[in-house]
């Protein structure tokens, strides 16, 4: 099953998210609490932070990348204003207007690749990097990855390992518009 969702011009598709990868993806989230200083940093209030693992729940049983943003960004969970740093100097700035889209779309992402890591693993599958969003102007580095088959043990232990972070692998790496799928 391919699900795919429209953001503005752009369409992501998650490759074989279905019951099982669901599953497989709310295991994952339970293993670790799903925290919320893990995946969001400094752009949740202490509500949002307070939220954001039963939101991010809900929207791996039935939601969408799409949901999980909407509830994002009511309630007052975000913050507004972020601190960020040029030439030494600290100062505050505006979140941009698109923080929610590209975290929830980003951790689903994550999600998803951690489960069919795990349906690999099981299924005797192959796991292989996909384009899930059509771009422009594709960075290069991220290009290199298309097509490539991934060890899914790897690629799960080092998500499991880095869930505040960027992989060491480089996958998923944010905003790249990268997938996998199983074949």
């Amino acid at each position: 099953m391919v699900y795919s969702h429209l953001e503005g011009n752009l369409m992501f598709t998650f490759h074989d998210l279905d019951a099982t990868s669901r599953k497989h993806m709310l295991e994952e989230a339970n293993l670790h609490g799903a925290h919320a200083m893990e995946y969001f940093g400094k752009r949740l209030t202490a509500t949002g932070q307070a939220d954001w693992p039963n939101l991010l729940r809900e929207a791996i049983r039935t939601g969408t990348p799409e949901s999980l943003a909407a509830a994002l960004r009511i309630n007052g969970r975000p913050t507004a204003r972020e601190m960020s740093q040029r030439k030494g100097v600290r100062y505050a700035k505006a979140v941009p207007s698109n923080a929610a889209e590209l975290r929830a779309e980003g951790e689903f992402n994550r999600y998803n690749y951690r489960a069919l890591c795990l349906r690999d693993i099981a299924e005797k599958r192959s796991l292989t990097v996909d384009r899930g969003q059509h771009s422009d102007n594709p960075r290069p580095e991220s290009g290199a990855w298309i097509g490539k088959q991934v060890d899914p043990n790897a690629l799960l232990k080092d998500l499991r390992e880095n869930t505040g972070g960027a992989p060491a692998m480089g996958l998923p790496s944010v905003n790249s518009g990268l997938t996998v799928g199983l074949s």
